[in-house]
């Protein structure tokens, strides 16, 4: 009897606990340097060196002629590692300007990189907090375009995410290894490379070749021009807040195009299902 009335007692509800999400544990450095795609980040990274280089050559030249010692412009290349912060914030910083100035002058030259960390947030969630500050400071213009373009959307496939990681972490080597070297040159042959010689804008000229080369649609070519445009109209301004003039103006130009061209793709998308 206490069998059946056990039975007849409805069973209890069985509590099921969710399965734990896989989560990709960053692979080690030595084991990322022997995985293809590091070397292939040096390799992509190798075909820019050349405007890389100069560019940092050039900075170093730059901060020494603008009244730094050695051990300051060293210090300032090891840490900053950001050529057009370092050049905007030099002149001010030897001037004597006021601290805030000279903050606020390297935070609008390198506003950009906030929209680089918004999008690499989704391929740096897996990583530990001291590896993701390491990589925001390592990451620079060329490396973060470069990763991008291999490797355009995140992934939580394990391999896919080594991969990336791999590619990242070549692609950093290279550029953080040819500007340093480079910067250092520049640094001690200041007094024997003359700023005549117009290295700066042999490194621009790299990196715009570089940059023109990424334009794959037409509404991309359309956001270049026309940031390229409003940076050259509001070159007068002071701590060169052209930069932010001319990337407000193509976002508040091409947003919208781009909404709209979505909109006609949909639009273009639904005629075609119904009509078949």
């Amino acid at each position: 009897m206490p069998q059946q009335a056990a039975a007849l007692q409805p069973a209890a509800p069985q509590t099921t606990q969710p399965a734990a999400q896989p989560t990709a544990q960053p692979a080690t450095a030595s084991a990322l340097w022997r995985h293809p795609e590091a070397l292939l980040g040096l390799r992509d990274m190798a075909t820019v060196a050349i405007g890389i280089g100069a560019w940092g050559m050039m900075t170093g030249v730059a901060m020494v002629n603008a009244g730094m010692s050695t051990v300051e412009a060293l210090a300032m290349t090891f840490f900053v590692y950001a050529g057009s912060a370092q050049l905007a914030a030099t002149p001010l910083i030897m001037a004597g300007a006021p601290m805030w100035v000279i903050l606020a002058t390297a935070l609008c030259v390198n506003l950009r990189f906030v929209v680089f960390s918004v999008h690499m947030r989704a391929y740096m969630l897996h990583f530990p907090l001291w590896r993701r500050l390491v990589a925001g400071y390592l990451t620079a213009d060329l490396n973060y375009v470069f990763f991008v373009r291999r490797h355009p959307t995140p992934s939580a496939d394990p391999a896919v995410l080594r991969a990336q990681q791999a590619y990242w972490l070549g692609g950093c080597s290279a550029n953080w290894s040819t500007w340093m070297l480079c910067s250092v040159i520049g640094v001690a042959l200041a007094n024997f490379i003359p700023v005549a010689w117009g290295l700066g804008f042999a490194g621009i000229l790299a990196l715009l070749g570089v940059a023109l080369s990424l334009l794959k649609t037409r509404l991309q070519s359309v956001a270049a021009l026309i940031a390229g445009a409003a940076a050259v109209a509001a070159f007068a301004l002071p701590l060169r807040l052209n930069i932010l003039v001319a990337i407000a103006v193509a976002v508040v130009v091409c947003v919208p195009l781009a909404a709209v061209r979505k909109a006609r793709m949909q639009s273009s998308q639904r005629t075609e299902q119904e009509a078949s």
